[in-house]
């Protein structure tokens, strides 16, 4: 009798992802990257102000190489002008996340963004705590492995 194999959990990306390509190939995006990786790849003040909405593929002539895609980003009114004057630069921080010439313009839509709520940061810990914690420990060698201890201990007892 054989076993059955064991199960393990799995990424939520191995799960999602061939939900969502669907989806994200309607909008012409052969991968995902660019939408789930914006702010890695323009940057965080670029991210702020606009996102892509779709690719734009030209049709392919018989024989002829593919000529570079249009993206089409949604910017916030008056940032328009900023992308606008930005884009070469946009283009080629794109292009070499892909590492092939993938886009050859952007073209601007006005449109508010969809922003994603951004989490709150944690407080941080108690300094009086993390002293008594720290006092309640036994004497170690290591300082740095008290003091780590202390804050485990400091955060354990916050929650």
């Amino acid at each position: 009798m054989n076993k059955p194999a064991r199960s393990r959990p799995r990424p939520l990306a191995d799960l999602i992802g061939p939900c969502l390509s669907p989806a994200f190939a309607r909008r012409g995006f052969a991968a995902t990257e660019i939408v789930t990786h914006w702010d890695d790849i323009v940057g965080a003040e670029v991210a702020a102000i606009a996102e892509p909405m779709k690719i734009e593929w030209p049709r392919r002539r018989d024989g002829a190489e593919q000529e570079p895609a249009t993206l089409v980003l949604r910017v916030e009114g008056p940032a328009a002008i900023e992308i606008q004057h930005m884009a070469g630069v946009i283009v080629g921080r794109i292009n070499q996340f892909f590492g092939w010439p993938a886009i050859g313009r952007l073209a601007l839509r006005q449109a508010p963004l969809v922003r994603q709520a951004r989490k709150k940061p944690r407080p941080g810990l108690d300094p009086a705590a993390v002293a008594a914690a720290a006092a309640a420990l036994p004497p170690f060698a290591d300082d740095g492995l008290k003091a780590a201890l202390a804050r485990l201990g400091a955060a354990v007892k916050r929650r």
